[in-house]
């Protein structure tokens, strides 16, 4: 890399410092993911019980009986609190994907500028 501009240098560590924060928010959203399609397979489940079942809920490192109501309503919040955390990581992701589209475009235009002047040879 002594060969390349400083500026292309930049622009080189600014692609990968933008990859490994697409990674991590692929990452994240893969595990809201998972989170809501349990919450979704829970309450799907529940959905077929009486309403006077007794359930229990996991508060911290304690499970507590609750009403069927109570643990369809968490369940519900819980969903739809992760599908908005799904929406803002979809959309952060989709910023970064054209920031790491248009840093790639430029670095591989100035290597190819470099690559065709008379001095690459």
């Amino acid at each position: 890399m002594n060969n390349i501009s400083p500026k292309v240098q930049n622009q080189v560590a600014m692609l990968q410092q933008v990859q490994q924060q697409l990674q991590t928010i692929l990452s994240q959203k893969a595990q809201y993911e998972m989170a809501a399609r349990e919450a979704k397979r829970a309450a799907e489940e529940i959905k077929d019980f009486p309403d006077d079942a007794t359930m229990y809920m996991s508060v911290g490192s304690v499970m507590m009986q609750k009403k069927k109501d109570t643990v369809n309503a968490k369940l519900s919040d819980k969903v739809e609190s992760l599908e908005l955390r799904i929406k803002s990581l979809e959309k952060q992701e989709k910023l970064l994907q054209g920031k790491f589209e248009q840093l790639q475009a430029q670095i591989k235009a100035a290597l190819e500028g470099k690559a065709g002047s008379p001095n690459a040879a």
